[in-house]
């Protein structure tokens, strides 16, 4: 019998029974040095908070707009 979805098979017990299990997929080494590109994305979270902060102050004149 042809399994009905590619992503799993089937297999029949003793008694009749039926069970379908997921075919795991192949686990891949992903070569990324982590800690340079966390540094990356901070910098640049950083930048975007600050804008941000400078565009709150210049529309509400508040430095922190409901508190300040």
């Amino acid at each position: 019998m042809t399994p009905k979805y590619k992503s799993a098979f089937t297999v029949t017990e003793s008694g009749g029974r039926q069970n379908m299990y997921a075919v795991e997929p192949k686990t891949e080494l992903i070569e990324v040095d982590y800690a340079t590109n966390a540094e990356t994305v901070n910098g640049q979270l950083a930048m975007i908070g600050f804008v941000a902060m400078i565009g709150a102050y210049a529309l509400t004149g508040n430095i922190i707009p409901g508190i300040f």
